[in-house]
């Protein structure tokens, strides 16, 4: 099954991987109307969520994800290079983008991920149910142990700050620093791995 994964991957053009990503973030975001519709009574109900006057979208979103990512990068530079094996989407998707390009990825899926799983599930079902869900969805992990294990901590740590701050930009902010931090690193390996072109 993995190998099949990795295949698969392998197999898609830089076009239909992007089409991937794209048509990935617009099911959940049309999910998440769905459900927004049967589990909330209003829009405003939502919308309270997003607390835009607060200082911590910027303190605790932007700090929590710089620690997740100085963390990370630490384990990578001891733990052997198998732990990180995702099959290769995470370098397919990120090695040849510029800066820009990285930010809108990275935005794109913050903005669709965060208002499923801590928007909406973890809004009315809690943080167990919400976490563990977010660790499934990322399918690509389920073939090794240790991203698993780590997509499920990150995945209560993430619900955890949404829990403390009742402010859903906090945890925009913070899934979107992580995936812009990471996928920087990734596209300056590659660069790098290349000669720096």
């Amino acid at each position: 099954m993995k190998d099949r994964y990795k295949e698969t991957v392998a197999g898609l053009t830089e076009k239909e991987l992007f089409f991937h990503l794209v048509a990935t973030q617009i099911l959940l975001l049309t999910i998440s109307a769905i459900l927004g519709m049967i589990l909330f009574d209003s829009l405003n109900e939502f919308q309270d969520l997003l607390i835009w006057d607060d200082s911590r979208v910027i303190t605790i979103g932007i700090g929590a994800g710089a620690a997740v990512v100085a963390f990370d990068l630490l384990l990578m530079k001891y733990l052997p290079p198998s732990y990180y094996d995702d099959g290769g989407l995470n370098e397919r998707i990120f090695r040849n983008k510029k800066t820009y390009q990285i930010a809108v990825i990275a935005a794109m899926v913050a903005i669709s991920e965060e208002i499923l799983f801590r928007g909406i599930i973890q809004t009315n079902t809690g943080l167990i149910i919400s976490s563990l869900i977010f660790a499934l969805v990322h399918y690509r992990y389920l073939f090794n142990w240790f991203l698993f294990s780590n997509i499920v901590l990150l995945s209560f740590f993430i619900g955890y700050i949404y829990m403390v701050t009742n402010n859903l930009l906090v945890t925009i902010m913070m899934h979107f620093f992580i995936d812009f931090l990471l996928g920087l690193f990734i596209n300056f390996r590659a660069r790098a791995a290349n000669g720096g072109t």
